[in-house]
């Protein structure tokens, strides 16, 4: 067993963090005294470096009961400097509209959290904004053309790209903009999508340096003309500036958690509409710099892990050492049929048949090859009973499973899962392969991902899909991943189908095109793209004291 060292918490200046990490002091450029972005020169510098070992955390099904996935994902990574490791942290910026809604922030809890918690959830160093206003602006051109007269004979009624912004508004998803007579635009019926739903998020973080993201950005499909052919955003000469508005945002933010482990957060696309994962740029940075790297994907493995390992990993050519899926009694109880109220109960039989859940995210990182471990996220009403329940019946499917306690105990509460992966990565051979070749056609991909991952017995692909997708690929893209887009709280395209569904199907009612992303979106089910608040949203708690503190975050 590795000596573990007892870290203390406590924030150091965040240029004595990049400094240990082997950064040069010019490569460190600070947002104050505890955040900053790291020069690109940083990542050319260190180019030839050998790569460090990548751990995915990913989940189970998620539940109103909370799985902590973030939380074990920070704590995972403090765990492993204790033991001696040079570790970093990748994680994606959260979204301010989750933050005063319903969700909240994206920073951890307890003895497992990152710093500065507040700034990193509100403004942070502002790319989100930087991508908000680098999107509009291309509404905005594309607008203007049309009121110029429209050379490239754009049809207003064909024109998808919806304007954004970093906020809950329900009121904005579907609206119409041009009124008021000719010098105010062309009156036509469009609407808002959160930024992280956006295009140009999802760009910037598959993008590894401003000359790839300008050739992304230009690839972005924003209307078609009458003909019915495609006008990108470089038909209206946007890239350009686009890319000038994302200088900056372009930059990974590097942070530290509680016990000054550094973390690189940058980029916040959603897990189902886009790939739900922190930037190309931030992970392969961290893996040239560390020896272990710790990341998360969005949701469970159905939605996060899949578009992590068939889009990300495919892109960015990695290879997971390893995947961690976080699981806990009180969610699989949920999933067993136990209503949230009496999740303080011990209850094996519901435990026993929410576990089929767990089951399945097992089946599927299998898929992929990639080694795994369950981490058991320890709540403190669960019954010793209940999680050694669920231990043993995890490792009698020939997976290891530790009980993980880095919310209440910090590092100390997530050395034994730390050392759990140590054990799987030099002993489990790592046979990493993706789901899918590029060469199927893009039918076929949504086929093999449903009844791979989701468990599917039949797909539909209803007409208006079906028709998109033939389009795609006569435009030219049918070698290029598809991301489906359906609900989080199911394995199945249903929301209120918990626990392990079978025997169900999934229909794909709509398809659009990110080609500047570089993926397909097929659509399952309803998705909100722009989310709206709660009767009781989080904003009505957060205030600033009398000595300048934020509360209540």
């Amino acid at each position: 067993m590795a000596e573990v060292t007892q870290l203390k918490e406590g924030l150091r200046p965040i240029e004595d963090v990049g400094l240990e990490l082997g950064l040069l002091p010019e490569e460190i450029e600070p947002y104050g005294r505890l955040k900053a972005k790291v020069s690109p020169s940083a990542r050319h510098r260190v180019a030839n470096n050998p790569d460090g070992k990548l751990i995915l955390v990913t989940a189970m099904t998620p539940t109103p009961a909370g799985e902590g996935k973030t939380t074990t994902c920070i704590g995972l990574a403090d765990s492993f400097r204790a033991l001696g490791k040079k570790v970093m942290l990748c994680l994606r910026e959260p979204s301010m509209g989750p933050v005063f809604g319903v969700k909240g922030g994206a920073t951890g809890g307890g003895k497992s959290q990152i710093e500065p918690m507040d700034e990193i959830n509100l403004h942070f160093t502002g790319d989100i904004h930087a991508i908000t206003s680098a999107h509009n602006l291309l509404t905005t051109l594309i607008a203007n053309h049309i009121q110029h007269g429209n050379e490239l004979d754009v049809d207003p009624k064909s024109t998808p790209f919806r304007r954004v912004m970093d906020m809950n508004d329900r009121s904005l998803r579907n609206i119409v903009s041009g009124l008021g007579g000719t010098a105010n635009g062309v009156p036509r019926e469009t609407g808002f999508d959160i930024t992280a739903a956006s295009e140009v998020m999802a760009a910037l973080c598959l993008s590894e340096d401003l000359n790839e993201l300008r050739e992304r950005l230009g690839n972005i499909i924003v209307s078609f003309n009458r003909k019915g052919d495609p006008l990108f955003a470089r038909d209206f000469k946007a890239q350009g500036a686009m890319c000038a508005l994302l200088k900056e945002a372009i930059k990974p933010n590097l942070v530290q958690t509680r016990y000054s482990t550094p973390v690189l957060i940058h980029g916040g696309p959603f897990a189902n509409i886009a790939h739900g994962c922190n930037s190309l740029i931030a992970t392969k940075l961290a893996l040239k710099l560390a020896d272990v790297v710790v990341t998360e994907a969005g949701f469970a493995t159905d939605l996060g892990a899949e578009k992590f390992f068939d889009i990300k990993c495919r892109v960015g050519g990695l290879t997971p050492a390893a995947a961690v899926i976080v699981a806990t009694v009180r969610a699989l109880k949920m999933h067993g049929g136990m209503p949230k109220p009496q999740l303080e109960t011990e209850d094996l039989d519901a435990l026993k048949i929410g576990f089929e859940n767990l089951v399945k995210h097992i089946e599927n990182v299998k898929c992929y090859g990639v080694p795994c471990v369950v981490a058991v996220n320890r709540f403190a009403t669960d019954t010793d009973k209940e999680l050694e329940w669920v231990v043993e019946a995890v490792r009698k499917l020939g997976v290891a499973a530790v009980v993980a306690d880095v919310y209440g105990q910090g590092p100390a509460g997530g050395i034994a899962l730390a050392e759990a992966i140590e054990n799987l990565i030099s002993t489990q051979k790592n046979e990493f392969k993706f789901l899918y070749p590029l060469e199927m056609s893009l039918v076929e991909k949504i086929n093999v991902i449903s009844r791979c991952c989701y468990g599917a017995s039949s797909v539909t692909i209803l007409k208006k899909a079906k028709d998109s997708l033939e389009k795609f690929e006569k435009l030219g893209f049918r070698n290029v991943p598809v991301c489906i887009a359906k609900t989080q709280s199911s394995l199945s395209d249903t929301v209120n189908l918990l626990g392990r569904p079978r025997d169900f199907e999934v229909t794909i009612r709509e398809a659009r095109l990110s080609a500047g992303a570089g993926f397909v979106i097929a659509i399952a089910g309803e998705i909100m793209t722009m989310p709206g608040l709660p009767k009781i949203p989080s904003a009505e708690h957060i205030d600033v004291d009398e000595n300048g503190i934020i509360i209540g975050l």
